[in-house]
């Protein structure tokens, strides 16, 4: 299978091509806050020559409970992540939930992203793909990973083949989800990039009975494990104070620690990737 490359502003991300970090906080909060971690984040994917794409989520569509922090909105996004783009320069990638948004969110975004619990909802992904951006779309929690195929052709229908495959684990249980490794080849199969989110794989759905629990100790583990497979990315939520996050703080890597991880997924590509991931 002829491994696709989607070009994401002046970024080549493909399952042979060096490694794509995508990272930020769960949700925007400021565009000060945003900035802050883009920049370090910046600095340090070039230290370790990788590439950066930074994301940020404008609303929380599907929190545990009503009470559960939405985010800043569509509008106040928007202006957040075009801030990070016109102070740094970089890609930017954030969730849609509706296929009205797409159009309005995708003259910011250079990636949108399909959240895991959409990713079979035909009018999101084909408004998402009558954009002409780049698609990222998240396997559900519920699919196999060789039922993506589906999800791809409702895109291609669209003439837009700018796809990326997420895994981000699979339900196991109650509040639980198990990462299935063999999932990555299987969508890379498909000859489209296949990304790693290391923090959401190790979430605990609706494990703190009003909000998700996870254990992000395992976070790194799984990016690890992903990036010496041969992955085209890894997906990583970070923040500098993630117990006091306002999402997810219990599965995202905090940002002091980001250096020291990205320095070893740089070892591990540049192995990986002098044998190309297939099956």
């Amino acid at each position: 299978m002829t491994q696709r490359q989607v070009d994401i502003k002046g970024l080549h991300v493909g399952n042979d091509q060096p490694l794509t970090l995508i990272a930020g906080p769960c949700q925007l909060e400021s565009a000060d806050h945003a900035q802050m971690i883009a920049g370090t984040m910046q600095a340090a994917c070039a230290a370790h020559g990788l590439q950066f794409i930074f994301k940020g989520s404008f609303d929380k569509a599907n929190r545990t409970s009503l009470s559960g922090r939405r985010g800043l909105g569509l509008e106040e996004g928007l202006k957040v992540l075009q801030s990070v783009k016109d102070a740094l320069g970089v890609p930017v990638l954030t969730d849609i939930h509706l296929p009205d948004q797409c159009a309005p969110v995708a003259q910011v975004a250079d990636v949108l992203q399909i959240p895991a619990f959409l990713c079979r909802q035909t009018d999101l992904l084909i408004a998402a793909g009558e954009t002409g951006a780049a698609i990222n779309v998240k396997k559900g929690q519920f699919l196999a990973p060789w039922d993506m195929p589906n999800v791809i052709s409702k895109i291609e229908s669209t003439g837009n083949t700018r796809i990326l495959l997420t895994e981000r684990g699979t339900s196991f249980g109650y509040n639980t989800l198990v990462a299935d490794m063999r999932a990555l080849p299987q969508m890379a199969a498909t000859g489209y990039p296949v990304v790693m989110d290391a923090t959401h794989s190790v979430q605990q759905p609706g494990g703190q009975g009003g909000s998700s629990g996870g254990q992000r100790e395992f976070a790194p583990v799984m990016a690890r494990a992903a990036v010496a497979l041969g992955v085209a990315a890894v997906f990583i939520e970070t923040h500098e104070a993630p117990d006091t996050a306002p999402s997810d703080g219990p599965n995202m890597i905090p940002l002091a620690q980001m250096d020291g991880l990205l320095r070893v997924l740089k070892a591990l590509d540049t192995v990986a990737k002098a044998n190309p991931l297939s099956i």
